[in-house]
């Protein structure tokens, strides 16, 4: 686990709302459609990386869901059906998960407890990222992500 700071991120992807429990089915399906969708989105930083945003508690309904999306330079043309957000600069607690996308709460859970133990305060009213380098192919069975949780 470590403490990093990240840039201001333009992202352009895909929004995804619906019951909480349908999260880690919902989320592969559109990491799917966003790469077959990848050649139209303009000015990508990084084609490889998949980045997931989302705020932890008392969202508003613009803010509610999960966003799957790429970093652009230039949001200037988000192509139909698609969304764009910026996340401003921002601190995160980081670690890594590796294994079930259904396991992801425990790796969490793992991740906050350090942060508590470490003196750091949540922000859970920010914009906290998923950043993995490798898309998968639809699979709840294996993912390896970096999970960045906003702190103070």
């Amino acid at each position: 686990m470590k403490v990093v700071e990240l840039h201001e991120m333009k992202l352009v992807g895909i929004r995804v709302v619906c019951p909480g429990d349908q999260y880690v089915n919902e989320i592969p399906k559109a990491s799917v459609e966003l790469k077959e969708r990848l050649h139209e989105i303009r000015d990508v930083v990084n084609p490889a990386r998949l980045i997931g945003a989302f705020i932890v508690e008392d969202v508003t309904e613009e803010e509610d869901g999960y966003w799957v999306c790429v970093e652009v330079n230039d949001m200037k043309q988000v192509p139909e059906g698609m969304v764009s957000l910026v996340i401003p600069k921002q601190k995160y607690a980081v670690q890594r998960h590796q294994g079930p996308n259904h396991e992801i709460r425990n790796t969490y859970e793992k991740l906050h407890h350090w942060i508590r133990e470490n003196n750091h305060e949540r922000l859970l009213r920010s914009w906290h990222l998923e950043i993995s380098d490798e898309w998968g192919h639809g699979e709840v069975n294996h993912m390896e992500t970096d999970l960045y949780d906003t702190i103070r």
